[in-house]
């Protein structure tokens, strides 16, 4: 069987092709909750990319088989959930960081449900939907990257703010992917949006005017819950705050740049530079050392959109 090393260093790479903001913002964790990280990202991206038939989070298509890959991703999951060698450098990363971390299986599971409305072709009707589905995808993977980090699982008020950067990150995607979406046969605006703006569903990228005005309002969202996940930051120790705020401003700046773009947002695909990657580490270090400061007193808005919790 593979060792840990290896396949921590396999979930290292698997980050470094996927996502490199989140390599990059990784980069800022102390080797343990690095090496967990990676960890998590590496069974995340294989399920999104068995999900979607594609690789590496690129070259997404509507697939022939969607309850088939969602039946593999469940088996593969649970198996990794009953501590058994999978196989699959991916899956066995999950178990890891289970093991090491007592991850509450319920999280786990509510990211497999993300894929699960995917796979039954659900589509929002209204902003609460989207953000139950954000949730799911997202929501949920900030909830267990705490965790990685140390978190104790029973603290729901710090894992609410990190549920509420994996909100942040989903929300600027959606803003970002919609003609991605749109080609693979996925509409992510709620139904009630598009009523509004007299757009069709399933014609959404007819009118980018039109369209430019919910990727806006999206970004809107997407900043409010990244503002409040600075807000967790108090609990984490200094290394990891200084990775999640890192992310954050790197993340944050594709919803920036998308509403910047207007009509005009879908030309090419929206990403953060490595100049401004740098800014946002150098910046992110000098709000982690302040962050007692600057966000312990600042409460969780009561309007913005809570997680479900568990029984």
């Amino acid at each position: 069987m593979p060792t840990r090393e290896a396949i921590v260093a396999t979930a290292g790479e698997s980050i470094g092709r996927g996502s490199k903001s989140f390599a990059a913002a990784s980069r800022l964790f102390a080797r343990r909750e690095r090496e967990r990280a990676w960890l998590l990202y590496a069974w995340c991206r294989a399920c999104d990319d068995l999900a979607d038939g594609q690789e590496d989070g690129h070259g997404m298509a509507a697939v022939a088989d969607p309850q088939a890959r969602l039946d593999a991703i469940r088996v593969r999951t649970q198996a990794a959930l009953d501590g058994e060698w999978v196989g699959d450098a991916a899956f066995d990363a999950l178990r890891i960081v289970v093991a090491e971390t007592g991850m509450p299986h319920r999280l786990v599971w509510d990211v497999v449900e993300g894929f699960a409305l995917d796979a039954a072709g659900w589509q929002p009707e209204d902003e609460a939907g989207l953000l139950q589905y954000c949730y799911h995808v997202a929501g949920a993977v900030g909830c267990m990257m705490a965790v990685a980090m140390g978190v104790n699982p029973r603290d729901a008020a710090v894992l609410d703010r990190a549920c509420d950067l994996g909100l942040a990150f989903q929300l600027a995607n959606i803003a970002r992917d919609i003609g991605e979406d749109a080609g693979a046969g996925r509409c992510y605006l709620p139904g009630d949006w598009l009523a509004d703006a007299e757009i069709d569903r399933g014609a959404v990228m007819a009118d980018p005017t039109k369209l430019a005005m919910l990727a806006t309002r999206l970004a809107g969202r997407a900043e409010e819950y990244e503002a409040s996940a600075r807000g967790g930051t108090p609990a984490l120790g200094l290394r990891s705050a200084w990775a999640v705020l890192a992310a954050a401003g790197i993340y944050g700046d594709i919803a920036r740049a998308v509403a910047a773009r207007g009509a005009r947002a879908w030309d090419r695909r929206v990403s953060t530079g490595k100049a401004a990657k740098l800014g946002w580490i150098a910046r992110a270090l000098g709000q982690a050392v302040r962050r007692r400061d600057l966000y312990r007193a600042a409460p969780r808005p009561a309007h913005l959109w809570t997680r479900p919790r568990a029984d």
